[in-house]
Parts: structure tokens; sequence; C-alpha cells
């Protein structure tokens, strides 16, 4: 046995949350693509069968009110607002991650007033971002720039109304310092929205401490929620009673069942409501997120640092130098929860690592990503992840 996998041997014994693997369902597969669809949690597919042989199969319309469907977007957002240091009643959980930024951007406009004429956009954001961001100056009458976060002190002006940021990049794996930009929004009277999709369930995120105005993420993957598990929406508490929503829906309605012709929308979190909620994914999610009941965010940091410095360690003494280079950060202030190599042929590479056992996946044109749940993967895993990848390499 190499020295480093004697080591992963006794990381792994040291590991405080090593026992947190018996709750997912998991094979012989070293799965490090959480940062796209993460695991599933041993209790969802009972949970699920519940749901649908006897809430729905039995109950029926009951279960609006007897089975908790109706209250379900607020109830399972609070159980997500502990991991982004979110007060509760703050966050709703519900739509796509791409419909969450739409509302929070244009009502983000909406607050800043008519004085404040332009957007800025992350450069380096997720396409669907950019996108939703363009069809929200569309609609709102706005300029709209794209700006790395590092121009963004620099961009800002009594023109900014709203930015749209993403809290760590999708591609390198960057960590962004929320806190600062946040500060420096602020500091010029705009709003900042955060796309928190590959950070919640991964580091601290700090949400309320920090003075996020608006925020959205996915479920899907830190939070193993499951394939197409509803995104959610955070709102400032102080901020709510001006959230001014693009798709006002009956169920974001002060009284949804009065019918009324005209729209008075709902107080708190609920305004960020649209339509009726997708309840069995929904639940689903619900199941997955009990994985956390007893968990340190804190906790799961430390363990992300660890794997991904032990990963890197190992790639360096497992494939020849030169080979595949690191576009993620070194600095623990700098990086996420995971670990983009460029690699000339990294598509081919991918496909070969999967042959054997070793799941990440590919990023056009040269990057190969592994991403690190520290609630199931383990140190000997990380450790055999890279001696597989040297082994491909060779």
């Amino acid at each position: 046995m190499s020295e480093l996998a004697l080591l992963a041997e006794k990381l792994d014994a040291a590991d405080e949350l090593a026992p947190l693997r018996s709750r997912f369902v998991l094979d012989d597969v070293v799965y490090l693509d959480g940062n796209s669809l993460g695991a599933l949690p041993a209790q969802v597919p009972e949970r699920v069968a519940d749901v649908v042989r006897r809430q729905w199969g039995e109950l029926r319309i009951r279960s609006w009110e007897e089975s908790g469907w109706w209250t379900a977007p607020e109830r399972i957002g609070d159980r997500i607002a502990p991991l982004v240091g979110a007060a509760p009643g703050q966050i709703v959980v519900g739509d796509s991650t791409s419909v969450n930024v739409f509302k929070a951007l244009v009502a983000a406009v909406r607050m800043a007033g008519d004085s404040r004429d332009e957007l800025l956009v992350d450069a380096t954001t997720f396409p669907t971002d950019g996108y939703i961001a363009e069809s929200a100056a569309r609609l709102t009458g706005r300029t709209l720039r794209a700006v790395t976060p590092s121009e963004i002190p620099s961009a800002l002006s009594g023109r900014t109304a709203a930015v749209l940021l993403n809290h760590v990049d999708y591609r390198t794996g960057r960590l962004h310092d929320l806190p600062a930009l946040t500060a420096a929004v602020h500091a010029c009277g705009a709003l900042a929205v955060w796309d928190l999709c590959h950070s919640a369930g991964a580091l601290p995120v700090g949400l309320d401490e920090h003075g996020v105005d608006l925020a959205v993420g996915c479920t899907y993957k830190y939070l193993n929620g499951g394939p197409g598990s509803p995104a959610y929406l955070y709102v400032r508490g102080e901020l709510q009673p001006r959230f001014d929503s693009p798709l006002p829906g009956w169920n974001s309605h002060a009284d949804p069942f009065g019918m009324s012709a005209s729209y008075a929308p709902a107080p708190g979190a609920l305004r960020g409501r649209v339509g009726t909620p997708d309840i069995l994914s929904m639940l689903a999610l619900e199941a997955a997120l009990e994985v956390w009941e007893g968990v340190s965010v804190a906790a799961v940091r430390a363990k992300s640092l660890a794997l991904t410095d032990f990963f890197l360690r190992c790639v360096s003494a497992y494939t020849e130098p030169g080979r595949v280079v690191s576009v993620t950060p070194e600095p623990h202030g700098e990086r996420g929860s995971q670990i983009a190599l460029r690699c000339p042929d990294a598509g081919e590479v991918m496909k070969r690592l999967i042959d054997r056992g070793v799941v990440g996946d590919f990023r056009h044109p040269d990057i190969l990503r592994f991403g690190f749940t520290p609630l199931y993967v383990s140190f000997a895993e990380t450790e055999r992840a890279a001696r597989v990848l040297g082994e491909v390499l060779a």
C-alpha cells in the first residue's frame, strides 16, 4: 500500500463526518460529481413511496392540509435556512433556479428605483444566469454589462440597480468574496443577488450576517434533493414588504382561494411563490434534507478543504508534471468544494475515468471537474480517484 493510501486510511479513521456515509445509497464507484447531482439519501425512497401511495393514493386532496402539502415551500425553506446562514421566514422553495433568478433580479431592479438604469452580471457565470439577466434587462428597460467579479467594485456607480453574482464559479471552483462584494454593492446603493448553486451545502454562506439582499440556489447538488428538485429563493426580511415579483401567481396571493381578479401579495417570503407547488419532488427534497440533522456546516467546510487539499497532493504525486494543471485557486478562502483540472484531452480522459469507476465530469473544452461532497466522500476514495487518474493519463 502506498504512503498516500496509508495516509488516507488515517484521515478516514479521524473523520468525524465519516458516519454520515451510511445515510446515503452508495456503491463501489468513486462518485465525485455531487456538484452536478448529489447521491441518494437512504430515507428518500420510502418517504416518496408514502407520498405516492398514502398521501396521494389514499388521502388525495385532503393531503394539501392533512399532509402539509400547502405549507411545504416555506417549511422546507426553513430547513435550508441554517445551511445558508438565514433566519426562518426568508426562504421559499419552488420553481427552478432560472425562474428564481428572474424573480429576484427583476424584483431587485424594481426596488432600486427608476433612476438606476444598469444591471451588472458576472461575466463568468453559468450561461443561464446570463440569459436571464439579459431578458430581465430588456423587460425593465435597463442596460446590461457583464464584468468579472474582480471588476465589480470599479464597475459600480450611481447607475447600478442590481448585481448578479455566483458565489462559486461552476467551471473553476473559485470562491468569490461574498461579504466584500456585497458591501461594495451596498456602498453604491444597489442590491446584491447571489447564486448559491455551487456553495450551499458545501461551505458557510452567511446570508443574514453579510446583508445579502436576494439569493437563489438549486437543491440537487450538495443538498442531494434529487434530479430536478425545486430551487429556492431568499428574500431578506426587511426587503420582503417591497418585494414585487414579476411572476405574481395565485399561490403568492394574500387570499389564494378568494380567486380575486386583482392581485394582492401575501406577506413575507410567500411572495416568492408562483403556482401550485411540485409536491412529489418537493417532499423528496424534504426527506433528503434530514441527512443534515446534527451536522455542522463548519465541519463540512473543514472536511471539504481537507479533501481538496489531499486530492491535489495525490494528483501531484500520481501524475506526470504538467500533464494536468489545476485551475482552482489554492488559497482556502478562494476555493469552493471542487477541483478543476485543465487537460488537453479532458473529454476522452473523463470517459476512461468513468469506465474505471471514478465519476467526475467534463466541461468544454478542456476541464476535468471533481466535486467533493464531504457528507459521503472519503479520503480513501479521493486517493483512489487521483491514482486512477494517473494511470489513465499514463
